[in-house]
């Protein structure tokens, strides 16, 4: 890893983010009265946080959040949920996470959701590296940028002490 960092996104630009995001998710489920945020452990489950705050403010839809923990080094699925499988049957999936980089992460994630009915499932990502090697597509991005893989993409939110900010390392 260098030693040096560039400012991605600062603390403002973050939230402008997060809002443009949410107005989309709204604009695409216009005719929902109930979604369900399921945020990645433990990154995505804050932006997931940050997305509901913002949809309860623009809207009426009841925002159902979901916690998602994912082990990331297992070579087949295996996860657990802070709810039961009733609770997000039938619904709108939002699937969120900070950075999209391979697309295990996220393949992974969408797998939760697989064995059980849903009316649609969407991906939301902070930043998208373009680095995929598995076949995921996101939905809702906040930026998309071109990286080299050795380079890594540190996002920082509800850090006690420390401003939100995204770093190119």
């Amino acid at each position: 890893m260098a030693d040096s960092k560039l400012l991605i996104l600062d603390k403002t630009q973050i939230q402008q983010k997060i809002n443009r995001i949410a107005y989309q998710l709204l604009e695409d489920n216009l005719e929902e009265k109930e979604v369900v945020l399921a945020g990645i452990w433990d990154r995505g489950y804050k932006l997931a946080i940050r997305l509901k705050t913002v949809l309860e403010e623009i809207s009426e839809l009841k925002i159902t959040l979901l916690r998602v923990d994912l082990e990331r080094q297992s070579s087949k699925l295996v996860f657990k949920t802070d709810m039961d499988e009733a609770k997000w049957k039938n619904k709108v999936i939002i699937l969120v996470d900070d950075v999209l980089n391979s697309g295990k992460t996220l393949a992974y994630g969408l797998g939760v959701f697989l064995n059980t009915p849903h009316k649609k499932i969407r991906t939301v990502v902070l930043v998208d590296r373009s680095h995929k090697i598995f076949p995921i597509a996101t939905d809702f991005v906040g930026l998309q940028m071109a990286t080299v893989l050795k380079e890594h993409v540190n996002v920082i939110m509800d850090v006690p002490g420390v401003e939100d900010s995204v770093y190119l390392s």
